[in-house]
């Protein structure tokens, strides 16, 4: 999501002659929109403007703003904390970003720009265009989240759920399509959560399936506690919509899951799991899991890796848990941290092992790659499978843009590759 908003701001800014630059030392504005999700979010922002610093030694200092949700969570602080800060900008008022930038040219005091402002953000949006031009695009749709995890900021910083009009969503989605974008992914911090008047996410992606130039659908984060019967179904019934789901679960065990406020048990999210396999076979999932979460036992970390085991997921988000200022679980008390390393080595190494694997099938199998870019060097292109796999492949044709049947013949850890099967019976056919 943070992509998304810093694409949009972007938008926002070209309103009052700003642009982009891949230069630094070029810009005369700099912001930073960073999330508050893990661990070090305030470090990261220092260690950003320290290093703006030592561009800017020399020169006239640029417009510096910090935005996103550790702007919403500590805005203040980092004001007071760092001098070279002149203003925070919360997600939910970014819209209000060029009076701000038009405020601060004129020399005025710093900015503290936090209020929850959810429907006014985005009557302001519905009016720019979006100009994202990638072939795979992202768009919210949703956004906050009503479930307060006892770990988790989003309720705090992003505030409550939010959905946008059906109306508005398709407007930006076929501007995103006139632009180039093949595929859409549909964003929420609770995006299955999605409901606007009588519709809801299931409805919203048979919509978007009309759009004939949209080849492909995808939807993220989902929560388990909106995983209805609906949209089950339309993992069977719409064939843009991708056979891949990141549906977090945080824990393989219930006890533990109670203890996060999760609302549901690791038997709710397996019967999920099933239905979906039953109505699509070839459907797999990815997921997020926080490891060492405050009273979790060693038999509570071998619940998870059965999970693990037995859903086999073909990728995986991993995290020690740290403590959100604000949370309820920042009062509890931590796991030894040297336990909760070892743990995240013995997860991660599990997740590995079955990603690995899963990847060594692939080879000699093939799949519809929708490519997205050029590698720089040579004629390499990027792009991605149905199931979101990265997969490089050589062509002297340009196939950004473009679906092709690719053969796998090699893996690594995190990209496959292999041959356009086109080329190949060229191959052979010259050969013949």
């Amino acid at each position: 999501m943070n992509e998304y908003d810093s694409n949009r701001i972007l938008d926002l800014v070209k309103k009052i002659n700003y642009s982009s630059t891949k230069n630094i030392e070029e810009a005369n504005c700099y912001v930073l929109n960073t999330c508050h999700i893990r661990e070090k979010a305030t470090q990261k922002v220092y260690h950003d403007i320290g290093r703006l610093k030592k561009e800017f030694r020399n020169k006239k200092k640029p417009i510096v703003l910090i935005a996103g949700c550790v702007a919403q969570a500590e805005g203040e602080i980092l004001l007071k904390n760092e001098k070279y800060i002149d203003a925070v900008v919360g997600p939910q008022s970014y819209h209000k970003i060029n009076r701000i930038l038009l405020n601060l040219e004129n020399k005025n005091d710093k900015i503290n720009s936090t209020e929850f402002e959810a429907i006014s953000k985005f009557d302001e949006l519905n009016v720019i265009k979006n100009s994202d031009s990638q072939i795979s695009s992202f768009l919210t749709i949703q956004e906050g989240c009503d479930k307060f995890c006892k770990f988790c900021v989003v309720p705090y910083t992003r505030g409550p759920e939010y959905s946008r009009s059906l109306s508005e969503i398709l407007i930006e989605a076929k501007q995103l399509v006139y632009n180039g974008a093949k595929e859409i992914i549909l964003l929420g911090q609770n995006v299955n959560a999605y409901q606007f008047k009588d519709k809801k996410l299931s409805d919203l992606i048979y919509l978007l399936s009309e759009i004939e130039d949209l080849k492909r659908i995808r939807y993220t984060t989902s929560h388990p506690r909106d995983f209805t019967e609906d949209l089950i179904e339309t993992h069977h019934n719409c064939e843009k919509l991708m056979p891949i789901l990141h549906l977090p679960v945080q824990s393989g065990s219930s006890k533990i899951l109670k203890k996060m406020n999760r609302n549901h048990t690791v038997e709710d999210y397996l019967q999920i799991i099933e239905k979906l396999k039953e109505k699509n076979s070839s459907i797999k999932f990815s997921s997020d899991f926080i490891i060492a979460y405050p009273e979790e036992t060693q038999e509570d970390f071998e619940k998870t890796i059965s999970l693990m085991k037995k859903v086999k997921f073909i990728n995986s988000y991993s995290f020690i848990f740290s403590p959100r200022p604000g949370t309820p679980a920042a009062n509890m008390k931590e796991i030894d941290k040297q336990v909760a390393k070892d743990r995240l080595k013995v997860f991660q190494k599990v997740s590995d092992d079955i990603k690995k694997n899963y990847r060594k099938k692939l080879i000699n199998s093939t799949a519809k790659v929708l490519f997205e870019n050029k590698i720089k060097n040579g004629n390499k292109f990027f792009g991605r499978d149905e199931y979101f796999n990265s997969v490089i492949v050589e062509s002297n044709d340009n196939l950004i843009g473009k679906t092709k049947v690719v053969k796998f013949n090699e893996c690594n850890q995190n990209t496959l590759f292999g041959n356009l099967i086109s080329d190949m019976k060229k191959r052979e056919e010259c050969a013949a």
